[in-house]
């Protein structure tokens, strides 16, 4: 069969290669090709645009950038035509995926959803575009399946192909010797985000983190997709070692963490690191107009799984140093808060389960595609 993949950021690229992986367990005659990263390129994707050129965040930055948007849609629709696939799987990334799933209903290609968007946290009404337009729905979160039924909705609940991620990771042994660092010592994760609009907006005060604390161990997480130019206020501070496409390595040896909201969040926990996550968007209408819109109380995955504030999340004009010292110390050098958050990290893997999401996510789009 040929499958057709579009992820639009590294989280999505990163499971688009798990599921090409399992679906070439599958199916040994399958072929692939898609929109994502360097991921599933490697995994056996014939990639026709990175995400990175399509990393637009906010409502404002997608106002701003709506006609090079349009550009690439119409550009992924003649692709698919072209290439005409088995079947079109769409990975999160719902404003670009959304319009191609409306297209490729009118020319009767197939299209399987694999990690919904979050329209449980803001426009709850896209749920019947994506049943008018989708065949098959895989979620990831199990309250997903919940959110659907409630529009008429059969969606399949495959598990999270983040705990996959985890659980496959072997550590790197050489990793701290790598870095100059030995067994033992401690250090503070940094993760910005994997976005440009993130790292210009987080990244600077994550660096004054750091300066506030100049006997602690600080390790950023760097992606090496975006300029290198976004790194240059870190380059200088003695206590940040710049480590580049190791976020695993990093979580699997920290003792805190500083997190950007996104998969990352939830990564870190499974690694059982007590975390702060933070977000503040570049732009303050991009902001505003969220807040008026996102219907949720949380928004780091952590939270959202639990149903409940496990880790402390500071966004917007919350997140200032001050308020991002006093929650560092809490996780640093308060014992029973980072037992609690442990303890409550185990309950969240629980609620998760433990089968390798992938693989469950390809023997049901085989099977689906088959019958």
């Amino acid at each position: 069969m040929r499958y057709y993949l579009i992820a639009g950021e590294r989280s999505g690229d990163l499971h688009g290669a798990n599921l090409i992986k399992a679906l070439k367990k599958e199916d040994d005659q399958a072929e692939f090709r898609g929109w994502g990263g360097g991921y599933m390129e490697e995994a056996g994707a014939d990639l026709v645009v990175h995400y990175k050129h399509l990393a637009f965040m906010g409502f404002v930055e997608v106002i701003l950038y709506f006609n090079k948007i349009l550009k690439y849609i119409r550009l992924c629709k003649k692709d698919i035509l072209a290439y005409q696939p088995d079947v079109v799987i769409l990975i999160d990334f719902g404003g670009f995926n959304l319009r191609v799933a409306r297209f490729l209903k009118k020319h009767r290609i197939k299209v399987y959803y694999y990690i919904s968007p979050k329209l449980w946290a803001w426009n709850t009404g896209r749920a019947k575009t994506i049943k008018a337009y989708v065949d098959r729905m895989f979620v990831i979160l199990p309250f997903e399946k919940d959110f659907y039924r409630d529009f008429g909705y059969d969606v399949d609940y495959v598990g999270n192909p983040v705990v996959d991620a985890v659980r496959d990771h072997n550590p790197d042994p050489s990793f701290l010797d790598e870095i100059n660092l030995k067994a033992g010592d401690r250090y503070i994760a940094l993760l910005p985000g994997s976005r440009n609009q993130e790292l210009k907006s987080i990244l600077p005060l994550m660096v004054k983190l750091a300066q506030a604390y100049p006997d602690e161990k600080f390790i950023l997480a760097a992606i090496s997709t975006v300029p290198d130019t976004l790194y240059l206020p870190c380059r200088n501070i003695a206590n940040i070692h710049l480590v580049f496409d190791r976020t695993n390595d990093i979580l699997a040896h920290a003792y805190a963490g500083v997190i950007t909201s996104g998969t990352a969040t939830l990564e870190t926990a499974i690694w059982g690191i007590p975390q702060v996550v933070v977000y503040r968007s570049s732009s303050k209408l991009s902001f505003l107009i969220a807040r008026m819109v996102v219907r949720i109380k949380f928004i780091s995955l952590v939270n959202l799984i639990a149903g409940r504030e496990v880790v402390k999340e500071l966004i917007q004009e919350n997140l200032n140093l001050e308020n991002l010292i006093e929650e560092v110390n809490r996780i640093i050098y308060d014992g029973k808060v980072r037992q609690r958050i442990i303890q409550e990290y185990r309950e969240i893997q629980n609620i998760l389960g433990k089968e390798p999401a992938s693989l469950r996510a390809a023997t049901l789009i085989t099977a689906y595609l088959n019958n």
